[in-house]
């Protein structure tokens, strides 16, 4: 799915890697669903090659529906 940058209407870049100064573990988005399930995922990023606006998103957001 084609994302356009909320800043200045360009097509933005998808699937660029998000990473965390310093951090060995990174960046995950998690929901606790019940008492032993829960959903995660890693966050990906879209970058604005115009005026370098970044949004995160992830791939299998479905799956965080209650």
């Amino acid at each position: 799915m084609r994302k356009i940058c909320n800043q200045c209407q360009t097509e933005m870049i998808d699937d660029c890697k998000v990473n965390v100064q310093g951090g060995m573990n990174g960046i995950k988005i998690s929901q606790k669903k019940g008492l032993f399930n829960s959903v995660s995922s890693n966050p990906k990023a879209s970058v604005c090659p115009n005026c370098g606006y970044v949004a995160f998103y992830i791939d299998n957001f479905r799956d965080f529906i209650k």
